[in-house]
C-alpha cells in the first residue's frame, strides 16, 4: 500500500509513478507504480523493454550501471548529476563549461519523459491521487497514460500534411 516518505524537510504521503518512454515517439511503453518510500532504482529493471540503446534518468537513478540485475543490459546510461554537484559546477562556469553543457544536454533528453506527466496533469486534471490504495491508483494512472499516448499520437497525426 501507499506509504509516507521525507523529501527535503517535508513529509509526503502517497505513491510514485515510474514510466518508460520511447525516445523517438515520446510514447509511454511502461508504467510501474510503487509506494512513495521505495527507491527509484528498485524499479529500473521493470522500466526497460530490452531494445534500448540508451536510458536517461534523473539523479535518483544514479548507480544504475552498477546494479547487479542490470549488468546484462547493453544500455548507455545518461543519468543526471545531483543538483548540488551541478550547482558546484556553475560556480566556475568557464572552467566547467563542458560538464555544464553535458548536464544541459542530459536534461533536454530527459525532458521527453516528463511530457506524458504534463499531459495527464494539464490536459486531464490529474493533480493528486484520488484513491487510498495503490491498485486503484495504478489502474487510474494506466488509463491516463494510455490516454496521454492517444493524445500524443493525435498531435503527431495532425502535424503531418494531409494527402487528398
Amino acid at each position: 500500500d501507499m506509504h509516507q516518505t521525507k523529501k527535503g524537510n517535508e513529509w509526503h504521503f502517497g505513491m510514485k509513478a515510474h514510466i518508460g518512454v520511447d525516445a523517438k515517439s515520446g510514447l509511454t511503453h511502461t508504467l510501474v507504480t510503487t509506494a512513495a518510500n521505495e527507491h527509484d532504482l528498485n524499479q529500473l529493471k521493470n522500466l526497460l523493454h530490452g531494445e534500448e540503446e540508451f536510458a536517461s534518468g534523473d539523479a535518483g537513478y544514479q548507480g544504475a550501471s552498477m546494479r547487479e540485475e542490470l549488468q546484462d543490459t547493453n544500455v548507455e546510461w545518461l543519468i543526471a548529476e545531483r543538483p548540488g554537484k551541478v550547482r558546484a559546477l556553475k560556480k566556475h562556469p568557464r572552467k566547467n563549461k563542458t560538464a555544464i553543457n553535458i548536464e544541459y544536454l542530459k536534461a533536454s533528453i530527459r525532458a521527453k519523459v516528463e511530457h506524458p506527466f504534463r499531459i495527464i496533469k494539464c490536459q486531464f486534471g490529474f493533480i493528486k491521487a484520488r484513491y487510498k490504495g495503490l491498485m486503484k491508483n495504478d489502474s487510474q494512472l494506466a488509463m491516463l497514460f494510455t490516454l496521454a499516448n492517444l493524445f500524443k499520437v493525435d498531435q503527431m497525426l495532425r502535424r503531418q500534411p494531409r494527402s487528398i
